[in-house]
């Protein structure tokens, strides 16, 4: 009875995360605060949802419908109060990208297989948080995620250059290619009045971000633009324009399951839902590092999903935790999940009563809308940082970059590549760790001895193994040690400074218990000091330290060169190079 409590409270606790929060509704400055936040947040979530839609492949109103529902339940059901969950930029490129191959030239169908596909990745976040596998998401390191992200964003602000000129091409199979069409027809049959929409709209944008950042240019550029293109009547001089938006609100609806497809958009969905949840995760991470919250990334991941299930459930697409929205609702003074909840009620109202106002609204200025978006996503300085860190990082980080470019819009090729290239670096860097001979300095205390010039003992040798032992490393732990060996003909004990080994498996111990037998029956000993817990525990489990040869383990490097100085004839205390005295020549032979 006592396990189903805790098991029904868990389950609770996993589905009403808003209980967190929603008290603190009863003040009203709050409550005054979160809706100020949701209203500023909604005007500039309409127009870039509309936009993030047609980047998707899909006609503008879909973003409307992902950014109703998902949002309040990502707010409901999720770990982080800040965090607005929406159409973005990445997820959409990914989601145009994955079923470019099932584009027939069907619109019906296309949204049809973009709502499924909304499931598959939702059922897929769901799953890793309900069974605590959040951990995956670590798979997609910083490297794969900066030099895919700044990949896709290029990829994304050039898949509008048609938009921003007014023309059409056939698409490629490689979106390079396709650039280079678009950019031969731009050169022989540009529509102007769509380059003066698309340079009305960036102007705008941009000149109200710099002299007047609280007025949202966005929503400003829509609204003018607009106007603009219904005084003037750009859709009769050639120009495109959004068209008729569906009033009312999306009716619920199970998703057609086409198995055949499905199957194939597997690999696409986990992509899509790993980076979608990295993104979120990382603007919750941000976002908590200034208002000291707790996160919990399964419970991030059980939000998400639900996110993903609902918005497919009602003719939405994917989503994600947004960057930039998010920062607007942590500036604009957003405390609880309720902010999010009135964005989505706004986007309601829109959806219900102002639809036909968004008729005339030109699409060259969605173009913009979504390239000065993801402006804010290409950041080279990390690679740069990586490369001072870890030279292996940065290169990860720009071959996955690079592959991006050249893959597109297969972009779940270069994510795979740059995972396996990132885990395959880690390997061959653990399979290589630095191995230390120290000897004693000057001071007491122990040093590297290659790196400071030091005496070491010809009977007596310490070495520090920095890592974990395990399968990939121990023929080179086994070499290095009877490297030593050779080296000292008068080589008695063997002193493991073990502190750097916080983790071994069968194969290590094995290694490790062999070579002690072996290296036992040339009178050379293994004596092993600071030994980890878990590392100790495994010994005790398998014998390794047994009764006869627990005296072997000793807690400090001073209490094994004691036990060694008292085991061998000839090397004394006084006369020895670990000892603080001055060497005697009978004890003088470097490393």
């Amino acid at each position: 009875m006592n396990l189903l409590n805790v098991v029904s409270q868990k389950l609770i606790k996993r589905f009403t995360p808003f209980r967190g929060w929603i008290h603190e509704l009863k003040d009203p400055q709050i409550l005054k605060a979160d809706l100020l936040a949701g209203i500023t947040v909604a005007l500039v979530l309409i127009p870039q949802s509309m936009a993030y839609a047609q980047l998707a492949g899909l006609p503008p109103y879909y973003g409307l419908y992902a950014s109703f529902l998902p949002v309040m339940i990502a707010s409901l059901m999720g770990s982080s109060r800040q965090v607005h969950t929406g159409p973005v930029a990445v997820v959409s490129l990914l989601t145009a990208a994955a079923l470019a191959p099932f584009a027939s030239g069907d619109p019906a169908q296309y949204a049809a297989y973009a709502i499924m596909l909304a499931l598959m990745v939702g059922v897929f976040q769901l799953s890793l948080g309900l069974l605590q596998l959040g951990f995956f998401v670590d798979f997609l390191s910083h490297p794969v995620v900066v030099g895919f992200t700044n990949g896709a964003a290029i990829i994304i602000a050039t898949s509008q250059l048609g938009k921003l000129f007014g023309v059409t091409a056939e698409r490629a199979e490689h979106h390079y290619e396709t650039v280079w069409r678009i950019i031969e027809q731009a050169y022989h049959h540009t529509h102007w009045p769509t380059v003066n929409f698309s340079i009305a709209a960036l102007a705008i944008m941009i000149l109200l971000k710099k002299f007047s950042p609280k007025i949202p240019g966005v929503l400003a550029a829509v609204v003018i633009t607009t106007v603009a293109s219904w005084l003037l009547n750009y859709e009769q001089l050639g120009g495109k324009v959004v068209g008729v938006v569906p009033q009312g609100l999306p009716a619920f609806s199970f998703p057609e399951i086409d198995i055949q497809v499905a199957v194939q958009l597997l690999a696409s969905a986990s992509a899509i839902g790993l980076i979608g949840f990295t993104e979120a995760i990382s603007v919750a991470k941000a976002i908590a590092a200034q208002t000291r919250q707790r996160l919990d990334a399964d419970q991030g991941l059980i939000g998400q999903g639900l996110a993903n299930i609902t918005s497919s459930l009602f003719s939405g697409y994917a989503v994600s935790g947004s960057f930039s929205r998010s920062a607007v609702n942590l500036s604009s003074g957003a405390k609880t999940g309720f902010a999010a909840i009135a964005s989505g009620l706004l986007v309601m109202l829109t959806l219900l009563f102002l639809t036909p106002l968004l008729y005339h609204l030109p699409q060259p200025t969605l173009a913009a809308v979504i390239i000065l978006a993801v402006f804010n996503l290409i950041k080279f300085k990390p690679i740069k940082y990586a490369w001072r860190v870890q030279k292996h990082d940065a290169i990860v980080a720009m071959i996955t970059f690079i592959l991006t470019l050249i893959l597109a819009p297969h972009l779940e090729q270069s994510i795979l590549v740059g995972v396996v290239l990132s885990m395959g670096l880690f390997m061959y860097r653990t399979m290589r760790p630095r191995i230390a001979v120290l000897a004693m300095q000057s001071d007491g205390s122990l040093g590297d001895a290659e790196a400071h010039i030091l005496k070491t003992c010809p009977k007596i040798a310490i070495l520090r193994f920095d890592g974990p032992l395990y399968f990939a490393n121990t023929g080179y732990f086994e070499e290095k040690m009877l490297e030593r060996v050779a080296s000292k003909p008068d080589l008695k004990f063997i002193i493991i400074d073990a502190e750097g080994i916080n983790e071994i498996d069968a194969t290590g111990e094995e290694m490790l218990h062999h070579l002690a037998v072996r290296l036992h029956s040339l009178g050379i000993e293994f004596l092993f000091c600071r030994t980890k817990k878990q590392v100790m525990d495994v010994f005790l489990r398998t014998g390794f330290a047994s009764e006869a040869w627990m005296d072997h383990f000793l807690h400090t490097e001073q209490q094994a060169i004691e036990y060694a100085w008292n085991k061998i004839e000839g090397c004394e205390e006084e006369s020895c190079p670990l000892s603080t005295q001055e060497s005697c020549p009978a004890c003088t032979m470097k490393s």
